[in-house]
């Protein structure tokens, strides 16, 4: 029997993969609503290692999607959902053709909803795995949220990213979970902790909204991404509210969730806003209180700096979330209010603006109180001597080195300090860090040595006494030592006088002559290394170890060194950019300096 011979691309990469054509006639879909499944179900296009065979021989570039990817959209209940709402949709346009208003009133009242909860709940099963997942659907979801009413964005979608984001940074203030922050031109960069999982979002600012045209960005699209995200939010927000022991949903003012006004005027929706921050949530059992995070101690073989360092770093996220306690603020009325409460409020401190302008004050600006009063001008008319006038900056900058700063840099008119990134990993090589990073980081170190070195200088004092005590002690068993060797040799020579003869002596007498010339001590002689020498032996030997890589991981090495290199032009491109920058700004002090001489030399008419 002849075996039967298999068929091109039954097996290998061309039965893997499917062209987006070939998915939407299996699953008999539209491409609109096949683009929503995907989302959905978290299921994208995927990339072949030879696209000539995954395409089955077709010229050009497909769109590819796994085979079992497709095979797994086929058992989806919701595509017969999306299947009713076309036959719904078209007994809709058939009502309006034959002008039957109250068919298509009826049709669109009991218009069929999709829910998609069970796809939240399979791809996130447990709620870890949605905190890790966490990042985009925030960012996102603030975005929409500062969006008003307008023809590409549902209503709806905007009044729910309003009520779920306002929720999430009521739970993240009361677990006290923020750990950094950065302003930018994009927006506020924050960094929260939650149940061991680092989340970071951004808050778009609150500019007018300038709307964009439907070519520049798919708003459907976006949309689709949304109600996958307003559920999944839905689900974390309810599980916080219920480990932080709060009623859920909060009790806050509809004006913020529900109002068709704020949604035409960003300015009473953000003041609205700020105003439920501010306000107290209401617990679920009074008598529970928040548990203190502790370190465990077991018995294992790891590293005790290791240990130190993770003690060290659990005592600083505890002062971090009290760093607050006790001082009262007030926000004038130019400076942002939203990220200053937000801040303020998530570690301990109180807060409050000018009541006849902005609602949820809690105290007057002529409260005696009050310890610090927030300023973004160059000078006020009226000042009071109890409290510090400080700018904005000090906020983020004391968020970010987890303590209460000097402010005597930060106050009212004076030249900030360069406000730095704290996302930057200084453990990683190849990153560009600024000159003020720099200084603060060798400040810290500076500070460490002097620690290190006092200390050290103790340790020093105790141990040169015990040194100078066992060098005695050593020097003493050393006298013992060689006197009983010497006397040894002594009576060994003595007794072999008499035994050996002279010829014997002789042999003997020349054998200690060589013994002692190839002990002897001969003075070095000093070799001059030639830079340019060495640093060609090391080229070389490099290339050697590279000629030793194996075949199937030089493409591999081939495109590290690639990104090393691109990596090295960025930092070389910054610190060029930095010190064209330092030079503009001297030649500007210069021609400030040349002018005032130039004033002050002016003869008096």
């Amino acid at each position: 029997m002849v075996a039967k011979r298999k068929k091109k691309y039954t097996s290998g990469e061309g039965a893997q993969f499917m062209s987006r054509k070939a998915a939407l006639k299996r699953l008999q879909l539209s491409i609109k609503d096949f683009r929503r499944l995907c989302i959905l179900k978290g299921i994208y296009p995927r990339e072949p290692r030879n696209r000539k065979r995954a395409q089955k021989g077709a010229g050009g570039i497909k769109t590819l999607y796994h085979t079992k990817d497709i095979q797994f959209l086929m058992h989806e209940p919701i595509i017969w959902k999306l299947r009713d709402v076309k036959v719904y949709f078209r007994k809709i346009q058939r009502a309006r053709g034959i002008r039957d208003k109250r068919a298509v009133k009826n049709y669109l009242k009991n218009y069929p909803a999709i829910k998609i909860d069970h796809i939240v709940k399979e791809r996130y099963p447990t709620f870890i795995d949605a905190l890790r997942d966490l990042d985009d659907c925030l960012t996102l979801c603030f975005l929409f949220s500062t969006f008003p009413s307008i023809k590409h964005v549902p209503r709806e979608h905007s009044t729910m990213c309003r009520r779920l984001t306002v929720e999430f940074m009521h739970a993240v203030m009361q677990a006290k979970a923020i750990r950094k922050v950065f302003v930018s031109i994009k927006g506020y960069y924050y960094q929260a902790e939650i149940k061991g999982q680092i989340i970071n979002w951004i808050v778009p600012h609150h500019f007018a909204f300038q709307p964009h045209t439907k070519e520049e960005v798919d708003f459907k699209l976006m949309a689709t991404f949304i109600e996958f995200y307003t559920v999944m939010l839905g689900f974390v927000n309810f599980r916080l509210y219920h480990s932080l022991n709060l009623q859920y949903p909060p009790a806050l003012n509809e004006s913020v969730t529900d109002s068709d006004k704020t949604l035409m005027d960003e300015g009473i929706y953000v003041s609205e806003r700020v105003a439920a921050m501010n306000i107290p949530l209401m617990s679920v059992d009074s008598a529970a209180t928040e548990e203190e995070m502790s370190i465990d101690h077991f018995p294992t073989d790891d590293d005790p700096q290791k240990l130190e360092e993770a003690k060290k770093e659990a005592d600083k996220v505890k002062h971090l979330k009290t760093m607050f306690n006790g001082l009262k603020f007030f926000i004038n009325r130019e400076v942002p209010r939203e990220s200053m409460v937000f801040l303020i409020k998530s570690f301990g401190g109180e807060v409050s603006w000018d009541k006849l302008l902005f609602v949820g004050a809690t105290y007057d600006e002529n409260d005696e109180t009050i310890t610090h009063h927030i300023v973004d001008r160059p000078s006020m008319d009226k000042q009071y001597i109890s409290r510090y006038y400080i700018q904005p900056q000090w906020i983020f900058d004391s968020v970010n080195m987890r303590t209460l700063l000097p402010i005597n840099k930060y106050l009212m008119g004076a030249t900030l300090p360069p406000h730095l990134s704290p996302f930057i990993d200084k453990e990683k090589d190849q990153i560009y860090i600024p000159p003020e990073a720099r200084a603060i980081n060798a400040g810290v170190v500076e500070e460490t040595d002097k620690k290190d070195d006092e200390s050290e200088e103790d340790v020093e004092l105790a141990t040169d006494e015990e040194d100078n005590d066992l060098n005695e002690t050593r020097e003493l068993d050393e006298a013992e030592i060689l006197e009983k060797a010497y006397n040894e040799e002594i009576e060994g020579d003595s007794d072999s006088i008499g035994e050996s003869d002279v010829d014997s002596d002789e042999g003997d007498v020349k054998q200690k002559k060589e013994k002692k010339k190839g002990m002897a001590v001969v003075q070095g002689q000093l070799e001059k290394e030639i830079p340019y020498e060495k640093a060609k032996q090391e080229k070389h030997e490099f290339q050697l170890r590279e000629k030793m890589i194996k075949k199937k991981h030089k493409r591999l090495y081939k495109s590290m060194m690639e990104g090393r290199k691109k990596r090295m032009k960025e930092i070389w491109l910054l610190r060029k950019k930095r010190r064209l920058h330092d030079e503009k700004e001297k030649e500007e002090k210069k021609e400030i300096k040349s002018k005032l001489k130039g004033k002050k030399s002016v003869p008096v008419a």
